[in-house]
């Protein structure tokens, strides 16, 4: 894992913490091509210099966000901003479906 990334998640509160590193450790195991790295405050994974998932401690847990989610065919994510982006939030790893 990117250490810029493990200082960040290592920055979270103990149930936070433990979401981010396993967010790190999914993204990582599925997006394998991808390089990972700080970008605008977050931990971000990109494929040809694109962003295409990453996520940020908000005040309500941490955002699981991919910037082309939309267009996905998976009923818990939400729109996020006016482009193709969706999210999903956490507050425990309970709420994690890893098969999704």
């Amino acid at each position: 894992m990117n250490k810029m990334i493990r200082a960040y998640n290592a920055s979270q509160s103990k149930e936070e913490k433990a979401v981010c590193e396993l967010l790190a450790k999914e993204l990582d195991r599925n997006l394998s091509a991808a390089v990972s790295k700080m970008w605008h405050g977050h931990p971000v994974w990109f494929l040809a210099d694109n962003p295409i998932a990453g996520y940020s401690k908000l005040k309500g847990g941490i955002r699981l966000l991919f910037w082309s989610g939309r267009s996905f065919d998976e009923p818990g994510l939400k729109p996020e901003g006016t482009f193709r982006a969706a999210e999903v939030r956490f507050t425990s790893t309970a709420q994690i479906n890893l098969k999704d």
